[in-house]
């Protein structure tokens, strides 16, 4: 029996292509195995999101070649589509068993590795820019997970100044609303009681599919066709958040009232500079309509600190902005040079340290706004689901349906279950909860 060691970088999107190669290979009879088990084929799913990214990725690379010196070596993700001149000269793989497979061509790779071809080096790309289908990756179950992932939509077609996406993942391809549906009731029969609907550009799903297919009519079917199981949105840009989908929200009690929103600068004229489509008074307005119909939603924004040109008076006014906003908290992340992008080349720089103390600004901001938030939510009964592990105090947790972090005493028999628990206690970054119960009657848990 051949093993393999799969290691993945990066999204929720190579995560699930990553559990969608392990399913493959299980039931191609091959054996699974960890970092420090002797593996006759090692997959790497790369990252180059940004410069760490990439150097991150490079290092795994080498680190895992030196380590499997007689096993087949194949590399894919973002990193492979946009250094793949780079990995062919790299010392470490060169005459080695190595291939290199595009992410417009992962639906192959579980073939490519167990084919009996004893070429060198092979070079599977494809062009990502003209991909027209997403690649079809079913999976059968995200194991040791109590809520799975599933990608529903790949590529993007922004073009933020900041950003390499577009040129690694292609434009958009959406799955088929029967493809996603199916998907779902596969993990549900598996016993994920949630289920984060990811991909690349999510607000772009079904504009490839024609007809009237787009997020929110994906959802209605989806909440519909697995009533038992609750969705999670992993991330809409702004000006994606309609109405509908707010009303449709409200209506079904199997949509977490969650939402992540990107808005990476709290300055109209870096948001320009970022080629972001919005202003922050649009922000803001998105924002208040997202409270008005859920007024118990967590709201969660990313933010890029030190952009090429931010002043020390845009960062203030970008501070006093984000201190303004009915938000739950921060995704920080300090501007990262990548190159290939525009802002790359762009002049003023910020240096290393003014970011770093930016970085430390918000995210003090974040920590502000995550215990308002939940402080706002003591003496509410919730619905957790439950995770696998316990924390280092044999406490069991879980996210609440509007991202609460609780803990709380429990038996290992409501490990994976939906059950009811009162916040009480507001300790560092969690809420300390009492169980009540398994009702997992949503009316009766939110009030």
């Amino acid at each position: 029996m051949k093993k393999v060691f799969i290691t993945t970088l990066g999204c929720k999107v190579n995560q699930y292509e990553s559990a969608s190669f392990k399913a493959e290979f299980e039931d191609a009879g091959v054996e699974i195995v960890g970092k420090d088990d002797a593996a006759d084929i090692v997959i790497i799913n790369t990252c180059t999101v940004t410069g760490n990214a990439s150097a991150q990725s490079r290092q795994t690379i080498r680190k895992i070649a030196r380590r499997n010196p007689e096993a087949k070596i194949i590399v894919t993700g973002c990193y492979a589509e946009i250094a793949a001149d780079e990995l062919a000269q790299d010392k470490e793989l060169v005459g080695r068993d190595f291939t290199l497979i595009g992410n417009s061509k992962k639906d192959i790779l579980v073939n490519t590795a167990l084919s009996a071809d004893e070429t060198t080096t092979r070079i599977i790309l494809g062009s990502i820019k003209d991909a027209k289908e997403i690649c079809d990756l079913p999976v059968h179950k995200f194991a040791g997970r109590s809520r799975a992932y599933l990608r529903i939509q790949d590529g993007c077609e922004s073009f933020c100044s900041y950003c390499i996406v577009p040129y690694t993942r292609g434009p958009s391809r959406s799955l088929s609303p029967e493809k996603v549906i199916q998907q779902a009731e596969t993990f549900a029969q598996e016993g994920h009681k949630e289920i984060v609907l990811t991909g690349i550009h999510i607000g772009y799903y079904g504009k490839d599919l024609g007809g009237e297919n787009n997020i929110v009519t994906l959802l209605n079917q989806l909440t519909l066709a697995t009533p038992d199981v609750h969705y999670r949105i992993s991330s809409l840009e702004p000006v994606e958040i309609t109405a509908e989908l707010l009303q449709l929200m409200t209506a079904r009690s199997n949509i977490q009232h969650h939402l992540h929103i990107p808005l990476q600068s709290g300055h109209d004229d870096i948001l320009k500079r970022m080629n972001r489509r919005y202003n922050t008074a649009t922000f803001k307005e998105i924002v208040d309509k997202c409270k008005t119909y859920l007024p118990d939603a967590a709201i969660g924004i990313d933010i890029l600190a030190g952009f090429p040109g931010e002043s020390d008076e845009q960062f203030a006014e970008a501070l006093v902005f984000l201190q303004n906003l009915d938000f739950t908290y921060l995704h920080v992340f300090p501007y990262s040079i990548r190159p290939g992008t525009p802002a790359a080349t762009f002049p003023d720089q910020v240096k290393k340290e003014t970011k770093e103390q930016r970085v430390a600004k918000l995210r003090q901001l974040s920590d502000y706004k995550r215990d308002t938030f939940y402080a706002s939510q003591l003496e509410r009964t919730v619905t957790v689901l439950v995770e696998g592990k316990r924390d280092d105090a044999s406490l069991l947790k879980g996210f609440s349906d509007n991202y609460v972090a609780v803990r709380f005493q429990g038996d290992d028999s409501l490990i994976n279950q939906r059950v009811q628990v009162k916040l009480k206690t507001l300790i560092n970054n969690y809420v300390l909860g009492e169980y009540i119960g398994s009702n997992e009657n949503r009316n009766n848990c939110h009030r």
